[in-house]
C-alpha cells in the first residue's frame, strides 16, 4: 500500500516500453502534430518543431561522425540556447550518453567530472570554453573538443559539424532501461557524483507532475530561470514543453532580476519557473512587470524552500500562487509539490501522485504524523546508481526508496513541512553547497586557523552560508579582512558559495573527541 495515502498513478505507454529512445518519443510526437509550431525561442531567434528535428539529427550524425560509439560519454557545458535541446537530444538519439555539467565550476571541478565520467567528447558554450584550457592538455579520455560560437579557438565549431551532417538519422536501438544522461550531483565531501538516469525517466516527470499537477498545455510559453543544466530546469525547458508541444523561451544570460523582467515583459511567458532566492530578488526589482503586463497563470518554485511571505508577496504583486515543491537530482524533477487552488504557504505540499513517501527515524522507522523524520521517496523516476561510487549507490538507493537526505515533517491532512538536513549541506539559491568545501577554502587562507560554516538565513528569511573563523595568533583582524577571505573563496570556488557574513570567534564549539557542533553555530 502506498505511504501516506499517495495514490499510485495509471501505468502509462512509456512505462511499458522495452525498446524505447527518450529522444525519439520527445521529437516524433512533435513533428507529426506541430512540425510548424515554434519550440524554442532563444538569443539567436526561433526554432520550429520540423527544424528541432533536423538538428537533433544533425548533432545525432555530427556525434557519431566523430567516432563516438553506443554508450560512450559526451560532456555538456552549454549555456540555455537550442544548441542544448539539440546536442542533448541528438546524443540521446544516437545511444550516447550526453553528461550535463553546471556551468558555473571551476576548472578543477570539470577536471573532475572528464576524468570521473571518461568522457570522450567536450560540447562547451564559447563564454566557457576559459574555464577548460588549462586543463584540456592532460585529460586521459578526452578525444574531441567542440565549441557552441563564433571563435572556436582553434577546436571545432558545433555550426559547422552540425551543417556539414545529414538531416537523417536512424535511433539507436535503445531500452527502456539503458542509461540515458547524467547529472552531477553535490555530495557532503564536495565530491560531485555522476547520478545516472535510464531512458524512460524524463518523460515518466511530465507525466506525473508537469501534465496533471501544473496542466501544462500546446499553447503555453514556458520560462525556467534555472538553467537546463540542472534536473530542475531540464525538466522545465526540456522535458515538459516537448511532451505537449508548447513554446519555450531560453535565456542564455545568467537570470539577474533585470534580465527575467525583460523576458517576462516581452515574451509573456503562461509559466514561469524560479528558486526562491530569484523571486525575493524580483519582489525588490523595479522593473518587475505589473499585473496586468504578465500574462503568469503558473508559478513553480523548487530548489531550496520557499519562505511563506515570498510566496505572499508574490500573489499580491501578481495574482498568481507559487506552487513550492520538493525534488532532486536523483528523482530528477518534483515529487512533493503544492497544488493551484490548494497551496499553503511554508510547506512543500503533498506526494505527487506515482510517488510514495515515508519519514523515518535514524533507525529507519516510520515516525508518526507531527513528527520529523527523514523523508524518502519511491517512484519511476528515481536514477539507477551514482557512477563508480558504490558505497553512496547503497546508501542512498535503498531497494525502490531513495534517501532525500531532508528532514520534514508530515501534518494530520497530509501537507509536508521541511526542517531541515540530514547532513550539513546547504541550499544557496538553489544549488547544493557543501560547507566542508567552502571551510577548506577558507582554512587555505595563511591567517586562518579553523573555520565552521553553517547556514543562515538573510533577511528574506533565505540560507546562505556564514562562516565562523578562527584566526592565527599572530594575525590582526583588519577592518578589510572579511573582504579579502571572501575574495580568497571565490578565488577558488564557484562564486556563488561564498560566505555571506564572516565572524570572528576565539575558539569553534567541539565535542571531546574534537568534531565541530555546527548546531551550536547555528
Amino acid at each position: 500500500m502506498p505511504a501516506n495515502g499517495s495514490k499510485a498513478a495509471p501505468t502509462t505507454l512509456s512505462s511499458t516500453l522495452q525498446n524505447y529512445n527518450a529522444a525519439v518519443d520527445l521529437i516524433e510526437r512533435n513533428l507529426a502534430a506541430r512540425p510548424d509550431k515554434i519550440a524554442y525561442i532563444d538569443e539567436h531567434g526561433s526554432t520550429t518543431y520540423s527544424e528541432l528535428a533536423q538538428r537533433v539529427n544533425r548533432c545525432a550524425n555530427a556525434l557519431t561522425g566523430l567516432g563516438l560509439a553506443l554508450e560512450t560519454r559526451v560532456m555538456l557545458c552549454l549555456t540555455d540556447t537550442v544548441d542544448f535541446p539539440s546536442v542533448f537530444l541528438g546524443a540521446i538519439k544516437a545511444g550516447i550518453v550526453p553528461v550535463a555539467v553546471n556551468t558555473l565550476l571551476t576548472s578543477g571541478d570539470y577536471d573532475f567530472m572528464l576524468r570521473d565520467s571518461r568522457a570522450q567528447a567536450l560540447i562547451v558554450s564559447e563564454p566557457l570554453l576559459p574555464a577548460f584550457e588549462s586543463i584540456l592538455g592532460d585529460q586521459p579520455f578526452l578525444k574531441y573538443v567542440v565549441v557552441s560560437g563564433e571563435n572556436a579557438s582553434g577546436h571545432a565549431r558545433l555550426a559547422e559539424l552540425v551543417e556539414a551532417a545529414a538531416a537523417d538519422f536512424l535511433a539507436a536501438p535503445t531500452r527502456a532501461d539503458d542509461a540515458c544522461f547524467w547529472l552531477y550531483s553535490s555530495g557532503s565531501t564536495g565530491t560531485p557524483k555522476g547520478t545516472v538516469h535510464v531512458q524512460t525517466s524524463p518523460i515518466r516527470t511530465a507525466e506525473l507532475y508537469a501534465q496533471p499537477i501544473l496542466g501544462i498545455q500546446e499553447n503555453d510559453v514556458v520560462f525556467s530561470a534555472a538553467k537546463l543544466f540542472f534536473a530542475y530546469g531540464l525538466g522545465n525547458a526540456l522535458t515538459f514543453p516537448l511532451s505537449v508541444g508548447a513554446t519555450t523561451v531560453l535565456l542564455g544570460e545568467r537570470p539577474a532580476p533585470a534580465a527575467v523582467c525583460r523576458v517576462l515583459r516581452q515574451y509573456r511567458p503562461t509559466i514561469f519557473y524560479g528558486v526562491p532566492t530569484l523571486y525575493s530578488a524580483l519582489l525588490a526589482n523595479p522593473d518587475l512587470p505589473r499585473r496586468e503586463d504578465l500574462n503568469l497563470r503558473r508559478c513553480v518554485s523548487a530548489g531550496e524552500a520557499l519562505p511563506p511571505e515570498v510566496g505572499r508577496r508574490w500573489l499580491a504583486h501578481t495574482g498568481v500562487d507559487i506552487l513550492d515543491g520538493l525534488g532532486s537530482t536523483e528523482m530528477l524533477h518534483i515529487f512533493l509539490s503544492n497544488r493551484p487552488g490548494e497551496v499553503r504557504y511554508g510547506t512543500s505540499g503533498k506526494p505527487v501522485p506515482g510517488y510514495d513517501i515515508r519519514l523515518v527515524d535514524e533507525h529507519g522507522a516510520p515516525v508518526a504524523k507531527g513528527e520529523i523524520g527523514e523523508l524518502h521517496v519511491a517512484g519511476p523516476t528515481s536514477a539507477a546508481f551514482y557512477w563508480n561510487n558504490r558505497e553512496k549507490s547503497r546508501n542512498t538507493f535503498l531497494g525502490s526508496w531513495t534517501r532525500s537526505g531532508d528532514k520534514y515533517i508530515e501534518s494530520d491532512d497530509g501537507y509536508f513541512t521541511y526542517c531541515g538536513r540530514a547532513d550539513d549541506m546547504l541550499k544557496v539559491s538553489g544549488i547544493w553547497v557543501s560547507p566542508f568545501e567552502v571551510e577548506a577554502a577558507l582554512a587555505s587562507h595563511p591567517r586562518v586557523l579553523e573555520t565552521a560554516v553553517v547556514g543562515c538565513a538573510d533577511e528574506s528569511g533565505l540560507i546562505k552560508p556564514k562562516a565562523f573563523v578562527v584566526l592565527r595568533s599572530e594575525t590582526p583582524q583588519t577592518p578589510d579582512l572579511v573582504a579579502l577571505l571572501q575574495q580568497h573563496v571565490k578565488d577558488r570556488l564557484a562564486p556563488y558559495k561564498y560566505p555571506r557574513w564572516i565572524e570572528f570567534v576565539p575558539e569553534l564549539p567541539k565535542t571531546a573527541t574534537g568534531k565541530i557542533q555546527r548546531f551550536k553555530l547555528r
